[in-house]
């Protein structure tokens, strides 16, 4: 039994930190929090405590101010925490200048991502494009990963490449990286070649924030058996379906799904799952209406799509989770302005099918409410892509 198996049987404990600035107010940073949370969760560590900080923006030098960070010592080793993990990209300066005054493993939300990648990664262009983000990641950390090393810590955010690389120096890792991005390059060739050879069929992309139910909702479109469970990333791997709805075949395939804040160098380690995107004719947009902050997730997927050219396709939006759709009805003496919380799903329902340009369908994967409609929108969706596309081509 390896240093890992025995220290990722128990949970490890958290202290989670964040910053209020002007770009991000008390509210927006707990949202944060929370998210960075479930990360955490799904890395297999556990929230102990959270601290936040009210400056104008983050010490270049310690990231917080350094009585907050005298403070995150103190509670540290009070209650002899495992971790402290910030919700922003640390530089390698302020990984060393923290880890020095708190003397524990110190994690920030990209190292975390890439841990949580490195656990799901299946296939070996997974696990390709998962090392080439964390060599990139490691190349100007290297000597804080040598501390790390030297206290034996293992765990999270030390998954991935094995410690003998680690005692390695730069050069080392960079004829890694070089020939990562090699097989990279040969991997690309043969989807390309693969995907060429799936002419002649709409291809359609489900694309969302992450844990938005993309997995589910694949599951119960091509009766597969996709990893689908409630944690973030569950899906890394791009799995590619063959859909009949109706008369009518498509390919369909399910991708990472997007966050906020992900790491510029894992959106490039990734580049073929997002092919998949690219090259697709319609996009199938799951959003979880449940979620408070699900209109945050439309625009970050928006925007995301936006950076990979992929904006202007054919696209459904599917509200999925209504049966988890909960709201706070306001009282009729109530004279405050409605806020996000008191809006019903049918005034959202009116005000979505408003105001997108897409058709929209609110539906429940996981308990199949409205799975016909979804159907039925996708036929009429596929097809007219179809007659665009392949006009000479009869549908079957």
């Amino acid at each position: 039994m390896n240093l890992h198996d025995t220290i990722e049987k128990k949970d490890e404990t958290a202290i989670l930190v964040g910053v209020i600035t002007q770009e991000q107010d008390e509210a927006k940073v707990e949202e944060y929090l929370d998210e960075l949370a479930f990360l955490a969760l799904t890395a297999g560590a556990t929230e102990h405590a959270r601290f936040t900080q009210k400056i104008t923006k983050p010490n270049p030098k310690t990231f917080v101010g350094a009585g907050k960070l005298e403070d995150i010592a103190a509670y540290v080793k009070t209650h002899d925490i495992q971790m402290v993990i910030f919700d922003d990209e640390l530089s390698p300066s302020q990984l060393r200048n923290i880890e020095n005054a708190l003397n524990t493993k110190i994690l920030d939300r990209s190292n975390l991502i890439l841990d949580i990648f490195a656990k799901r990664a299946r296939t070996a262009e997974a696990r390709t494009q998962v090392e080439l983000a964390q060599y990139e990641y490691l190349l100007p950390r290297l000597t804080r990963m040598w501390t790390h090393l030297s206290r034996q810590k293992g765990g999270i955010g030390m998954r991935g490449p094995g410690e003998t690389e680690i005692e390695t120096d730069r050069r080392i890792i960079r004829d890694k990286i070089s020939l990562l991005k090699d097989k990279l390059k040969k991997i690309d060739k043969q989807k390309a070649t693969q995907r060429k050879g799936r002419e002649q069929m709409i291809r359609a992309a489900l694309v969302g924030y992450t844990n938005v139910g993309k997995s589910t909702l694949m599951n119960l479109l091509t009766k597969s058996d996709v990893f689908a469970e409630n944690k973030l990333f569950a899906t890394l791997d791009t799995t590619v379906r063959k859909v009949v709805v109706g008369n009518l075949p498509f390919l369909l395939s399910d991708t990472v799904g997007f966050i906020r804040k992900l790491p510029h160098h894992l959106v490039d380690s990734f580049k073929s799952t997002l092919d998949e995107v690219r090259e697709s004719d319609v996009l199938i947009h799951v959003v979880d209406i449940s979620h408070p902050n699900f209109e945050d997730h439309i625009n970050t997927v928006k925007e995301t799509l936006k950076d990979l050219n992929s904006l202007d396709k054919a696209t459904i939006m599917i509200f999925n989770k209504i049966d988890a759709f909960t709201y706070v009805k306001k009282d009729e003496d109530d004279l405050t302005p409605k806020v996000r919380e008191n809006y019903s799903l049918e005034e959202l329902m009116k005000t979505w099918m408003a105001k997108e340009n897409y058709p929209c369908i609110f539906i429940s994967a996981e308990k199949k409410i409205n799975i016909d409609g979804l159907r039925d929108l996708l036929y009429e969706t596929i097809k007219d892509q179809h007659l665009k596309i392949y006009p000479h081509r009869l549908l079957y």
